[in-house]
């Protein structure tokens, strides 16, 4: 991120003939992308939300509320263009691709009885996910958006998050698509369990994606250090690409530049994830749907904010003596 671009973005909203900071963190987004393009009018017409699909072994455990063929279904039903998340791109003027990150057959192991993956396949899907950066980069997309789709992510999630935030499983796991109160018990208790089975190192956020995780987090988290070294700037969905975008800047705290937040997840550990991550996101509405809906949801929030930073007239032009931060 350029800093002569930040502070030039900076100064060019306090020229805007409306009180200071009224945007909010809009503004930010707005300044962050200036500086990530190095330029005051940066062009987000061409964008894109990629789905990262993939199944987890742990829903044998009993997790979920489904099994891990609707995995599968709806996954085709957003490559169809059929599901909510093709609805939404529509408004947001967002292209929709899916990625096969490991699908059923070719899942992960059940991470209660050992690593979700092994260290080739868990490099396989990094680079899976920076691949795909790189190719729409090179396609000419300008803002990219990252979802997922994978009954029983929110376990694999979980998981991870615990293991780098440092707390007991139980303050960071919710119902995930709409587990019992029974169901929400055993979820825990089976991530106690792959956490003490795997006993990865909290300070290698590498190690625990691969040992907890699960495939389309790892994706994910390839895909956002992909566009970081292109300084192309992503906006992470919900809770799994936000625990994806976690272990992305633990294991390259550059990366966090590019990574854009769009909404607090009401899983329990949606707002955690995100101080932890030191980022605020704009919308607030309790969204769970997953499948990038919340990503593509801020696109036209960044836009609207982008046409204020561009068009709207100064405090010289209308002949208004400037407001002063006090």
């Amino acid at each position: 991120m350029d800093k002569h671009y930040y502070q030039l973005a900076q100064q060019t909203w306090q020229s805007k003939a409306k009180p200071l900071g009224s945007l909010g963190l809009l503004e930010e987004q707005v300044t962050v992308l200036c500086a990530l393009k190095k330029t005051l009018t940066p062009s987000i017409r061409k964008r894109a939300v990629v789905i990262f699909c993939a199944d987890n072994g742990v829903v044998e455990e009993g997790v979920t509320q489904t099994g891990q063929e609707v995995t599968r279904i709806v996954s085709e039903q957003i490559a169809s263009g059929r599901s909510s998340v093709n609805r939404m791109a529509e408004v947001a003027k967002a292209d929709v691709l899916v990625v096969d990150a490991g699908m059923a057959p070719n899942g992960t192991a059940n991470i209660s009885k050992g690593p979700a993956m092994t260290a080739e396949r868990f490099e396989e899907a990094l680079e899976l996910g920076r691949e795909t950066a790189r190719r729409l980069a090179a396609s000419g997309y300008e803002l990219l958006a990252a979802g997922e789709m994978g009954i029983g992510n929110t376990t694999t999630s979980s998981a991870v998050a615990a293991v780098l935030l440092g707390k007991d499983p139980e303050e960071v796991t919710g119902k995930g698509a709409g587990l019992s109160d029974e169901a929400l018990l055993r979820k825990v208790d089976v991530i106690r369990t792959a956490i003490s089975v795997n006993d990865p190192d909290p300070k290698d956020a590498a190690e625990v994606l691969r040992t907890v995780g699960g495939l389309d987090l790892a994706a994910m988290c390839g895909f956002y250090l992909g566009a970081s070294e292109l300084d192309l700037p992503v906006y992470f969905d919900g809770f799994p690409s936000a625990v994806a975008a976690l272990c992305t800047v633990r294991m390259d705290p550059a990366a966090a530049d590019a990574l854009f937040a769009s909404h607090v997840s009401a899983e329990p550990a949606g707002q955690m994830v995100l101080d932890a991550l030191g980022k605020q996101a704009p919308i607030h509405a309790g969204m769970r749907l997953g499948e990038g809906t919340g990503a593509v949801a801020a696109i036209p929030l960044l836009e609207m904010a982008l046409n204020v930073f561009e068009e709207s007239y100064t405090f010289e032009e209308g002949g208004i003596d400037p407001y002063q931060p006090l």
